[in-house]
């Protein structure tokens, strides 16, 4: 390993250089040679600055300063400028090594290089340097400074060093360089339509959500909110019944017997939160399936009875770190579509061909791509003999296969029970979210020595698959709130029309054609604020309600409304009222299928 990807792993756990490794080789050089270029501009700003890492990464570069003032945005175009200096100065990367005690007293007022230096076993240490500038590196750079193609800084955040918040917090400065300044202007875009779509704006502008310190991390969903959320609830429970699952209620709080039994109180100990009661110790539940594997002891199972599919909307609750944390796509209070499923092991193939019809019925609905398959393999914190490990692993394998799934295999990314498939889809901006998750566990059924009765009336251990096809519904709703830049599909919409009388006199028809609506299950407002009508257009468009109504005195003689929908300023022109309720009906029956 270079000394510059166990920069990366010691820091933060990415091996970020390992990841873009066989991305564009000139790019990485050119993206690592201007992070060294930051670096050098930040020292000449501050002497005093303390350096930590400077790896390439997707998109760009950045690197991390101990500094003895924060940054701010508007210290980036001075600290852009002197790298555009250290450009014109065309000036070499060249590669060293020297003793690794020469190292030690080389960088000795730099404290994060010198853990870096003494955390390795080398009898030397490879630098690089640019004009006065020397980092400790292995490469690869670009040929000079002036071969770093197009680039700008772009933001400031926070990162502790080496991924640990027991550590120092160091002032992390980010940066997006490609090849060509065409290139980088679309990428700039990019960021700029992310930023408009970003769902905690979104969320905020729409009413539909928001966070308060007072429930760090938790969010507190809005009416408009709740109807969305709810809606998503409830489409997945239709698919419930349509592949056979039933719906179970388990508690909230349980004594910590049950997360020793899983294995959690070992293994994610430090993701529960515990509390105590006339001194016995319990655990709030970061996730459901040692509750299900309660319920299914509780019960004598013949083998005729499997599969058995529990599902459950239950609260969850993880202690996840503050600086992970990020509006609805990283919570610590949150509900999942989540199920498992007890059968015998000759129904994994039919149950795994199910979960993927299933995810490609609820992926349609909601107007997502065909996923992307991975494998994710034994972890090295685990429970479980080997045996049972290989046992798994190839049963997934075979799923895959034959379900026709094309896929990759992750080392070392499974569940400590078990291996799992990760289903990864882009959105409207190429970017990509893990969403779905199925796992295959024999661990569980055999810590909670779970049985069924056979053909021939012996005893055998059920198989345990974990599944999530929305998987966190709060991040689920983010993650389909920027994908749709808040215009949600009608079906979901929370306020499917928004009827416009024209003047004060039109609101009695309004409200009429409102409980018309109202009474074939349609969701509508009536915008009777004493406004321009354009003026009520733009504000329906700018909430993305998917149609505006507009009553005048032509549309109450003739039982009518105008529609507009909110494409634009598209009008479809006079329909009778019954009509357009069949017609948007006809929309959300078919989830905008046709």
């Amino acid at each position: 390993m270079s000394h510059q990807e166990h920069e990366a792993r010691s820091a933060d756990g990415s091996a970020l250089e390992e990841r873009y490794a066989g991305e564009n080789d000139t790019l990485i050089r050119m993206r690592h040679s201007a992070a060294h270029m930051m670096a050098e501009a930040v020292l000449s700003m501050f002497p005093e600055a303390k350096l930590g890492i400077g790896p390439p990464i997707e998109d760009g570069f950045y690197y991390d300063f101990l500094l003895p003032r924060t940054l701010s945005t508007d210290d980036l175009p001075e600290i852009e400028a002197r790298m555009r200096e250290s450009a014109k100065a065309a000036a070499p990367f060249v590669a060293g090594e020297m003793p690794r005690e020469e190292g030690l007293a080389r960088f000795a007022d730099q404290p994060f290089k010198v853990e870096i230096i003494e955390s390795l076993t080398d009898e030397t240490v490879s630098i690089y340097t640019h004009r006065e500038f020397t980092d400790l590196c292995q490469g690869p750079h670009a040929e000079s400074t002036d071969k770093t193609g197009a680039f700008t800084l772009t933001r400031v955040a926070g990162a502790y060093w080496r991924g640990d918040e027991n550590n120092p917090q160091l002032q992390r400065i980010y940066g997006a360089l490609f090849e060509t300044q065409e290139e980088l202007d679309a990428h700039l875009e990019r960021l700029a339509e992310a930023e408009r779509r970003d769902h905690r704006r979104l969320g905020r502008e729409l009413d539909l959500f928001f966070f308060d310190p007072i429930a760090p991390a938790s969010p507190f969903f809005l009416p408009k909110g709740a109807t969305v959320y709810n809606l998503m609830v409830d489409f997945i429970r239709e698919l419930y019944d349509r592949y056979g699952y039933q719906e179970v209620i388990t508690p909230q709080i349980f004594l910590t017997d049950l997360w020793k039994q899983s294995g959690h109180y070992d293994n994610y100990l430090e993701n529960m939160y515990l509390t105590q009661s006339d001194e016995i110790e319990y655990g709030v539940k970061p996730m459901n399936c040692p509750g299900h594997c309660v319920m299914y002891a509780s019960q004598l199972h013949s083998y005729r009875a499997l599969p058995l599919r529990y599902a459950d909307f239950g609260r969850l609750h993880r202690n996840e770190r503050s600086g992970v944390t990020h509006g609805l796509t990283r919570v610590r209070s949150f509900s999942q579509d989540d199920a498992h499923i007890f059968c015998r092991m000759d129904q994994v193939q039919d149950e795994f061909s199910s979960l993927i019809r299933m995810m490609r019925d609820v992926y349609s609905a909601f107007g997502l791509n065909e996923p992307r398959f991975t494998l994710s393999l034994r972890p090295e914190k685990r429970v479980g003999s080997d045996e049972t490990w290989d046992r798994a692993e190839d049963a997934l394998r075979e799923a895959l296969t034959i379900a026709g799934a094309d896929f990759e295999e992750i080392p070392n990314e499974g569940a400590f029970y078990g291996p799992k498939i990760d289903l990864f889809s882009q959105d409207a901006l190429r970017r990509e979210w893990q969403l779905s998750t199925f796992q295959l566990d024999f661990n569980l059924p055999e810590r909670f020595d779970l049985e069924y009765v056979t053909e021939d009336n012996t005893r055998e251990r059920p198989v345990m698959i974990h599944r999530a096809i929305l998987g966190s519904l709060e991040r689920f709703f983010g993650v389909l709130l920027e994908h749709n830049a808040g215009a949600f599909p009608v079906w979901l919409a929370p306020v499917q029309a928004t009827i416009i009388p024209i003047a004060d006199r039109h609101i009695p028809y309004a409200q009429q054609v409102q409980e018309q609506l109202h009474a074939a299950g349609l969701r509508v407002e009536i915008d009777d604020r004493n406004e321009r009508m354009n003026a009520k257009i733009r504000e329906a468009q700018t909430r993305h309600v998917p149609y505006m109504l507009v009553v005048g005195d032509r549309e109450a003689e003739s039982g009518a409304v105008a529609v507009r929908r909110r494409e634009g300023s598209e009008d479809l022109g006079a329909v009778p009222t019954a009509e357009f309720v069949e017609r948007v009906l006809g929309e959300v029956g078919s989830k905008g299928r046709g």
